[in-house]
C-alpha cells in the first residue's frame, strides 16, 4: 500500500508499557495525534494510515500503534474488556510517551479503542476522529457479513488466503480491486504469525456480559462526552453498519458526522486526500493553541 507524500520519514520504536511491548512509530511536530488502526486479520498501523501519516504530519505529531494483539506489538487481548483492555494500554502508552493530552484517530477496532479512552479519561483526550468504529449498536442487531466473516477468520480449518482475499476485496472495500496481491499477502503472512495464531485478537464476545461491555452505545457516560468528535463513515461499509454514525451522532453532544459516497469500511486508505484534509482541519479547530504548529 502506498504511502502519502511527503518528506516526513516515520521513526520507529519499542516502548514499554506494563507488561507489554508496544511498537510506535513517530513523524511530525506540533500537537500529539494518536492513530489508531483496525482489528481485522494482520492488520497493522503503517499499513492502515500509509496513506494518511505523512499529510497529517505537517501539523502534528503523529504517532502510528500497533495495538497489543497486533503488528509488532506484544500479542494478547483480554476476551472480557477487549476496547477497555486496549484503551488501557493506549492511555498508558501515552503518558510514557510525555503526552498529558492527545487528539486520537480510531478506525474499526481503533475507533472503540479510542472512544473508550476518551470515555474513560476524557481530560486526556482533546478530540476524536472515529471512522467506522466498532462496538456501535452491536447487541441490537445481527453481525453483518463482513464482521462475521472477520470474527471467523481463525475459527474452523483457520486462516487462508481465500479468507483473507475475500474479506479485504469483497467486505473492507467498495472497490475491491484496488487491492493488490502483495497487499493481501503481505496481511496474510501477519495473521498467520505464531504468536498471533496462539491468541488472535478479534474473536466473538466471551459470554452476555462481554457482549454488552463491548456495546459502547450502552455506555451511560456517551450521553454526557463533550469531547469534541468527528465521526466518518463510509456508505457502502459492509463490516459496521452506516446507521451507526446518526447513533453517535444523536447519542453524542458534541459530535460532527459526515458520509462517503461509494466508500466501504477502509474511509482513510479509500478517499485518503479527503480523509488527510477533512481530519487536518477539524483537528487544527480543536488543537491547545499552546502545541503550536504550522499551517
Amino acid at each position: 500500500m502506498n504511502s502519502a507524500s511527503g518528506d516526513c520519514v516515520a521513526r520507529s520504536r519499542y516502548v514499554q508499557v506494563a507488561h507489554r511491548s508496544i511498537h510506535v512509530s513517530e513523524c511530525g511536530q506540533g500537537h500529539p495525534l494518536l492513530l489508531l488502526h483496525g482489528g481485522g486479520p494482520g492488520a497493522s498501523g503503517l499499513s492502515n494510515y500509509g496513506r494518511n501519516y505523512q499529510a497529517l504530519a505537517r501539523n502534528f505529531r503523529v504517532i502510528v500503534a500497533d495495538m497489543p494483539g497486533y503488528g509488532k506489538s506484544s500479542k494478547g487481548i483480554s476476551r472480557s474488556d477487549p476496547f477497555g483492555d486496549l484503551a488501557t494500554s493506549m492511555l498508558a502508552l501515552l503518558e510514557a510517551l510525555d503526552c498529558p493530552q492527545a487528539h486520537v484517530v480510531g478506525n474499526s477496532l481503533g475507533g472503540a479503542c479510542g472512544l473508550r479512552m476518551a470515555l474513560e479519561a476524557p481530560e486526556r483526550i482533546s478530540a476524536l476522529v472515529l471512522m467506522g468504529p466498532g462496538g456501535i449498536n452491536t447487541t441490537r442487531s445481527l453481525p453483518t457479513k463482513g464482521l462475521n466473516l472477520l470474527l471467523n477468520y481463525y475459527a474452523g480449518k483457520g486462516p487462508s488466503r481465500e479468507k483473507i482475499t475475500r474479506f479485504l476485496r469483497e467486505y473492507l472495500v467498495y472497490d475491491g480491486s484496488t487491492v493488490s496481491d502483495a497487499a493481501i499477502e503481505e496481511r496474510y503472512q501477519a495473521s498467520i504469525d505464531a504468536q498471533v495464531m496462539a491468541a488472535p485478537p478479534l474473536r466473538r464476545p466471551n459470554g452476555l456480559r462481554s457482549a454488552l461491555r463491548m456495546d459502547l452505545t450502552r455506555d451511560r457516560r456517551l450521553r454526557h462526552l463533550d469531547t469534541p468528535t468527528l465521526v466518518l463513515w463510509g456508505a457502502d461499509d459492509k463490516v459496521n453498519r452506516p446507521s451507526g454514525g446518526m447513533t453517535l451522532k444523536c447519542a453524542m453532544p458534541n459530535c460532527d458526522l459526515y458520509l462517503f459516497s461509494r466508500t466501504g469500511h477502509w474511509v482513510q486508505w479509500e478517499r485518503a486526500e479527503m480523509f488527510n484534509a477533512v481530519v487536518s482541519s477539524y483537528l487544527l479547530q480543536h488543537s491547545p493553541s499552546k502545541a503550536g504548529h504550522e499551517n
